[in-house]
């Protein structure tokens, strides 16, 4: 505020919003979903005398605030008078809030009432563990070993990260009795097709599988792949599509993915504290799903050597083309870097994170029609919402490179492969087995 009466002015302003507070008619919330906020701005008025008359005037302050209201109103908060703070929130990821005061630096990572805060000065972060006491009962649990069931493993000599959930799957062997179980090579094998036909075909199978806490499993296994397993993503997958009526081939299905985390428990996912560069890898089978004839999408992103995010998943569209197919699972993994890319921007720690990502694709259609239409009589019939993918790669987000099909990693994520190619895949994503670490 540049006016000579500024002090005059702010004077007033906090009168204002005293008058308030005294009155109790507003109180700081959150906006609930749905609701649109009324805008506020500030009226200014100069009060003069023109004629040198002797004028008394009263005046009941802030008289509209002693009014009844019957429902709630929600305003933006005044210029000059929000209320912050000691962090900010990221506004692409809500759980996600920051600090930054020159090159000090902290992350505060929530989860419901768990906690997780990330630093580079012990000052800033003393400070931020102060306000967060005065707001809320809190509890210091020192370094970070285990959060949600999830095992951080700091390897300071060699400037590695890496997340285990050894103590959990031996856990769900457990529940599941198969803690005493073969174990498996791969998460599901080659050449098994599962489809809603394999339903119990006798009352025999229909009681064994009303004993079978089919859902349950399933679940637990989620959780696992959710968290720090993209090995057993395709194979989660498949057997979550037949929750709803599942069959004794279903069932086998689900215990040789836990025959395969009992192999595989101290498998981890390893970050290194290098190459910060974002790289995605998308790929897509054709037709695959024996009910639908639905082709799968597979994605994965890496940053510093390890994978932050994948995904498997049924295409809403029957593709008639592998072309199609793959085009439709590259503008899904471009919707996914449009987000990993602006959130890491908001982070202000990523040196990379204002150039765009590169997508490896392994089919030339695909790549060639993200970046203009090719062939119009095989992609006219193409839905428009998949042509995001070529808006995305115009403006500059990501670029669709193309790439062997032996080099994609997002390969197991549409079909089972043989044990050495699947093994190559993991290790490029930074999954391997870092027993020395426990």
């Amino acid at each position: 505020m540049e006016d000579v009466d500024s002090r005059h002015w702010q004077k007033a302003m906090q009168s204002e919003i005293e008058s308030m507070f005294d009155n109790k008619v507003w109180s700081l919330v959150d906006l609930p979903k749905g609701i649109k906020p009324i805008g506020c701005k500030w009226v200014y008025k100069r009060k003069r005398a023109s004629l040198d008359l002797e004028i008394w005037q009263m005046d009941v302050k802030t008289a509209f605030l002693n009014g009844s209201l019957d429902e709630s109103i929600y305003m933006m908060q005044p210029e000059g008078f929000i209320e912050k703070g000691q962090v900010d929130k990221n506004p692409d990821e809500p759980c996600v809030y920051k600090r930054i005061k020159g090159d000090k630096l902290v992350f505060l990572i929530l989860y419901v009432d768990d906690i997780l805060l990330i630093r580079n000065d012990v000052g800033v972060l003393t400070s931020v563990k102060e306000w967060l006491a005065k707001q809320f009962d809190m509890k210091d649990l020192g370094e970070a070993s285990f959060i949600l069931g999830i095992q951080v493993i700091r390897d300071r000599k060699n400037r590695t990260i890496a997340l285990s959930q050894a103590s959990y799957i031996d856990k769900i062997l457990s529940r599941f009795s198969m803690q005493d179980s073969k174990k498996g090579m791969l998460p599901f094998r080659h050449g098994i097709k599962l489809s809603k036909e394999q339903v119990p075909k006798n009352e025999h199978e229909e009681q064994f599988m009303s004993r079978v806490p089919y859902a349950s499993a399933v679940g637990s296994l989620m959780y696992a792949m959710l968290c720090t397993r993209p090995d057993i993503c395709f194979a989660v997958g498949i057997v979550s599509r037949f929750q709803s009526k599942p069959g004794p081939d279903h069932w086998t299905a689900v215990k040789h993915i836990f025959k395969y985390l009992k192999r595989t428990r101290d498998n981890m996912l390893v970050y290194s504290g290098g190459d910060l560069v974002p790289v995605g890898y998308t790929d897509s089978d054709f037709q695959s799903d024996s009910d639908s004839r639905k082709s799968t999408s597979g994605a994965v992103f890496t940053i510093g050597g390890g994978a932050v995010i994948w995904r498997s998943i049924k295409q809403s569209c029957i593709a008639d083309s592998t072309m199609e197919a793959e085009y439709v699972a590259a503008c899904e993994a471009a919707k996914e870097a449009v987000w990993l890319r602006q959130f890491s921007i908001d982070l202000e720690v990523v040196p990379s994170a204002n150039k765009q990502i590169t997508i490896y694709c392994d089919n030339s259609g695909a790549v060639a029609n993200s970046k203009e239409p090719r062939s119009h009589k095989r992609g006219k019939h193409i839905e428009r919402k998949y042509h995001l993918l070529r808006e995305i790669v115009q403006r500059g987000d990501v670029t669709i490179t193309k790439i062997a099909s032996a080099e994609n990693l997002a390969d197991p994520f549409t079909k089972a492969l043989p044990q050495k190619s699947f093994d190559g895949h993991l290790e490029n994503m930074g999954l391997r087995d870092m027993t020395h670490l426990l």
